[in-house]
């Protein structure tokens, strides 16, 4: 498999594209890009080899091709849009372009033609704190947290996805309140699509949802805390990520700078904490390369990625790190097979 990474660089509006060796999972720095405008989140067209970057000071969607060595080039800016992107995402007929809006409040819908995003077919203001969204397996479902506290809603709002127009339609109920101050920011779907789990910003806590894929709708199992017994300080839960075969999550912490790291009961959804290992300061991003062997974790506040291989256990070896640049804002990783 021909694994490349690509890392924004928000501070120095760039784009970096590395090569994953597929023997070790060291990384090869290919080449940078500049893009203006706080490049942030990554999304990928795996079928088309297009990727698309959202700019926060210069509010749109970029798209470039990248080639299976993951050299990139240009195709277009989309229009300008309404608020900043703090996500953005595919729906799976690649069609559709998906946006998260953390300071507008809302979620937006943009049709997607050759690689280029097109016109806005729908801006839905959620509120404040909006976070994380996607499509279900089926593309039938989407979800949208959004964080707690002064800045956010802290609620799950939940969506019919009209794959053949795009549009989204509340769902019913349309929400999913949570408890005081826990703060849903990202989710992932687990690979046997029953259950779906939500990093909890406010709350440092990863919470388990049964998943009903037939109705969009979820139901809490249980949640279990990021931090260690003993910590006390300032922490915030940001990405999440689990492997392709569905045994292990992780979670970053922002404050104890660490990784969280969970085993997933397949039958019940429910984890258990294997551990925590040290990462970079203010770990906002992690990823796991494809083949679910090792996992690269980005400090906003230090511009390094440490790298680790995943042990039989779900526990986290550190191999090395690597210099990439100031804010690290998204690790994006593809197959890029020619």
């Amino acid at each position: 498999m021909n694994q490349i990474m690509f890392v924004t660089l928000s501070a120095q509006n760039e784009i970096a594209s590395y090569s994953i060796d597929s023997g070790g999972g060291v990384i090869t720095e290919i080449g940078r890009i500049p893009v203006t405008g706080r490049p942030a989140p990554l999304t990928v067209d795996v079928e088309n080899s297009v990727l698309y970057v959202g700019r926060r000071d210069i509010p749109l969607v970029s798209s470039f091709k990248y080639d299976h060595l993951g050299r990139l080039s240009k195709l277009s800016d989309g229009p300008e849009l309404q608020g900043d992107p703090c996500y953005i995402s595919l729906d799976k007929s690649g069609r559709f372009l998906f946006g998260a809006y953390y300071n507008a409040g809302a979620a937006s819908v943009h049709r997607v033609f050759e690689g280029n995003v097109e016109e806005e077919l729908q801006w839905v203001k959620t509120g404040n704190g909006a976070h994380c969204i996607m499509t279900d397996s089926k593309n039938e479902y989407v979800l949208l947290p959004h964080i707690a506290g002064e800045r956010g809603m802290n609620t799950i709002r939940l969506f019919n996805f009209k794959a053949e127009n795009g549009a989204l339609v509340d769902n019913d109920p349309n929400e999913f309140k949570q408890k005081v101050n826990r703060g849903p920011r990202h989710y992932v779907f687990h690979p046997n699509n029953r259950f779906v789990y939500f990093s909890n910003e406010q709350e440092s806590s990863v919470t388990s949802y049964h998943y009903d894929c037939a109705t969009g709708q979820i139901s809490e199992i249980h949640t279990v805390t990021t931090l260690p017994r003993q910590y006390s300080g300032p922490n915030t839960c940001a990405q999440i990520r689990i492997t392709p075969n569905g045994k292990y999550l992780y979670a970053p912490n922002r404050g104890n700078d660490s990784i969280a790291i969970f085993s997933v009961d397949e039958t019940t959804g429910e984890l258990v904490t294997v551990g925590r290992v040290r990462t970079e300061p203010t770990p906002r991003v992690l990823n796991i390369d494809l083949t679910g062997k090792y996992l690269y974790s980005a400090g906003l506040d230090s511009g390094y990625l440490s790298f680790f291989e995943i042990l039989r256990d779900g526990n986290l070896n550190f191999v090395d790190r690597y210099h990439v640049g100031s804010e690290p804002m998204w690790v994006e990783i593809v197959n890029a097979e020619s």
